[in-house]
């Protein structure tokens, strides 16, 4: 990486004020970027994509990793701070303008990239889950390193029977390995968000033979769309899931965030078969 002025200058020299409709919070502390960009481990010759990459904070922290990254970013006002990563990075930073729940991302980056991005927080869980979502696995990337509000990181991670555990734990942990890798606090970013904030890193692993993540899905949207409901009621309207949940020796009258994620993929490959 050639030389770059510091990203508060940058940020003043573009007027690059952070957009609360597109839920931008710009992260500036350098040394705790380079710690985000390390958590996927050695990137040296990695494909990495990255989502609302805003001034060019952590997109600079990955090049200086060794990334080959993929930048998309639907704030024109960012592209010229971008582009100036763009000439200063030997060639190894690709800049889409676009939104990225409308981009192919294995059509851009292949397959085996790194996901890694302090993700605006209004589209974060809608990607997460799309990332997480679909019949195909191994999915095109190879680990997801994403910062999120603090208390959704937490639902990701997870266990049963805790307040934070739902649909979102159980679509991150049924075929892949999450873990909380790092909390980060609001006064980090500019300008401080409510709230404070945790990257997440996640890894995929063998899915469960014979289960359908369609009907994975569907169970979990309706078991924990009416939490407070007891199986037997959340569950009435899926053909055959009562009985099923009997035919696995699980009480109707539990509660899902009571079930475990195997006890969740039990009852799907159950529905599917």
């Amino acid at each position: 990486m050639k030389p770059l002025p510091p990203l508060r200058e940058v940020i003043a020299a573009h007027g690059l004020n952070a957009s609360k409709a597109l839920g931008q919070n710009f992260l500036l502390d350098e040394q705790l970027l380079d710690r985000i960009a390390r958590i996927p481990g050695p990137l040296a010759g990695e494909r990495v994509y990255e989502v609302g990459p805003g001034p060019g904070g952590l997109t600079r922290a990955l090049l200086r990793a060794g990334g080959e990254v993929v930048a998309v970013e639907r704030d024109r006002r960012c592209l010229p701070a971008l582009a100036d990563v763009n000439a200063a990075s030997d060639g190894r930073l690709t800049l889409i303008e676009g939104d990225a729940m409308a981009i192919d991302e294995e059509a851009v980056v292949g397959r085996g990239a790194h996901i890694a991005s302090n993700l605006p927080y209004n589209v974060g869980t809608a990607l997460l889950v799309r990332w997480l979502s679909g019949e195909s696995w191994p999915p095109f990337w190879k680990s997801l390193t994403l910062m999120f509000q603090l208390e959704v990181a937490e639902r990701i991670v997870a266990k049963p029977g805790t307040s934070a555990y739902g649909r979102l734990a159980v679509l991150a942990q049924w075929r892949s390995e999450a873990k909380l890798a790092m909390k980060v606090h609001r006064s980090a970013f500019v300008p401080p968000p409510k709230v404070m904030s945790a990257v997440v890193h996640l890894t995929p692993k063998d899915a469960p033979e014979g289960v359908s993540a369609a009907i994975l899905e569907r169970i979990t949207a309706a078991a924990f769309g009416q939490r407070r409901k007891m199986l037997r009621r959340s569950l009435q309207a899926l053909p055959g899931a009562v009985e099923a949940l009997e035919r696995l020796g699980i009480d109707p009258e539990r509660r899902a965030e009571t079930l475990s994620v195997d006890d969740f993929v039990n009852l799907a490959r159950m529905l599917g078969s």
